[in-house]
């Protein structure tokens, strides 16, 4: 036979495998292990997967009819080993979610088997009006680039409008009425001192906006700009998430390091793939918006983040004047004379005198309006 006729050799024979384990390995890391091999030897060469992000009480996601051969649990995990006639499955749980894998001999097999186990498995609360769906991005040791969703509470903007002062109510108001066609800048930033209500705007933004806009939070932005496959996941890849012509909204919460005047020294190529995603190659042809809060003044970021042309809104959140403070509170016992920050006023709400620094307050409304 000519050289030009040899058979290749097959594909699992030219990757040898060898498993090494030691004592920080734990029995979850065996049955995953185990569950690569007959994908990788060629026995069951197809393979689906599912995510579920909160599995319904009771369901196991096994299939009716397959036999468990090795089930471990850990502090922070289980993970179910099982097979059928002509396939395996991978059951991971953590928490309320799942991960489902199937390799099998054919791709059909691989996806009715993956449906029995997964159809119907997600938990849908009933939706309630003040609920707003909103998107997670972290990124897992595990998994790689990753999004769960959660029902957030959000209260009308009629409802905390009185929260914020005159001139951060004015320019609310336009913001929550903005329509799709009326989109000019691609970046929104809302920026000014810790505890005056920032996140709380941009949840009741969530919610105003929920007919054509969904909103996802980055809970990593600072390795988000860092990790161009974690970017590109995101800024590409959502349409599988919102569905087509539907927007999305980014929010990065505290980036103070990556949009000040010496960003570009300190964040490297940072600041510059932020700026590609709003108006470079990167975000044209994408509906995708990216919301930064920011404690830092106006004076010392970056002068292209804030160029004419580049933001939809840009507002300064500063604390109430002392007689909206007193009117939003009902006395002016605690308020000082540059009045006070919504942060400040649920402390005095609650009795305790605030500290001079709203970042560091504690209770149930922490964090909450920051």
């Amino acid at each position: 036979m000519s050289a030009d006729h040899v058979q290749p050799a097959p594909a699992e024979a030219t990757l040898p495998l060898r498993l090494t384990m030691d004592d920080s390995d734990s029995p979850s890391d065996v049955v995953d292990a185990l569950f690569l091999g007959r994908f990788a030897n060629g026995e069951q060469p197809y393979a689906r997967s599912r995510s579920v992000d909160r599995v319904r009480a009771g369901l196991t996601l096994l299939p009716p009819g397959v036999r468990i051969l090795r089930a471990a649990r850990d502090d922070d995990r289980s993970a179910t080993l099982a097979e059928g006639d002509g396939f395996t499955l991978l059951v991971s749980r953590w928490n309320r979610g799942a991960d489902v894998t199937v390799t099998a001999v054919t791709d059909d097999l691989a996806e009715k088997v993956l449906a029995q186990a997964a159809d119907g498995a997600e938990d849908e609360p009933e939706p309630q009006p003040e609920n707003v769906p909103m998107g997670f991005w972290y990124f897992s040791p595990r998994r790689g680039p990753h999004r769960t969703s959660r029902q957030i509470t959000a209260g009308t903007w009629e409802e905390i409008r009185p929260n914020y002062t005159a001139p951060v109510a004015d320019a609310m108001d336009r913001l929550m009425k903005v329509a799709p066609q009326e989109i000019a800048g691609r970046l929104l930033l809302l920026h000014g001192p810790p505890g005056t209500g920032k996140t709380s705007a941009l949840r009741t933004l969530a919610r105003s906006w929920r007919d054509w806009c969904q909103v996802d939070c980055v809970l990593d932005p600072e390795r988000l700009f860092n990790d161009v496959g974690y970017l590109m996941d995101i800024a590409i890849g959502e349409d599988d998430i919102t569905g087509k012509g539907r927007w999305r909204l980014l929010l990065l919460e505290d980036c103070d390091e990556l949009i000040r005047g010496e960003a570009k020294h300190t964040a490297g190529q940072a600041l510059s793939r932020l700026l590609n995603l709003t108006d470079g190659l990167l975000g044209q042809g994408r509906n995708v918006l990216v919301g930064v809060t920011t404690n830092e003044d106006l004076e010392r970021m970056h002068p292209a983040v804030v160029r004419p042309g580049r933001c939809l809104a840009r507002i300064e959140v500063g604390p109430l004047t002392r007689a909206e403070a007193a009117g939003w509170l009902g006395t002016e016992e605690g308020i000082g004379r540059d009045g006070a920050t919504l942060a400040e006023l649920y402390a005095l709400r609650r009795g305790t005198r605030p500290a001079s620094v709203p970042a560091q307050e504690s209770g149930a409304d922490a964090g909450l309006y920051l």
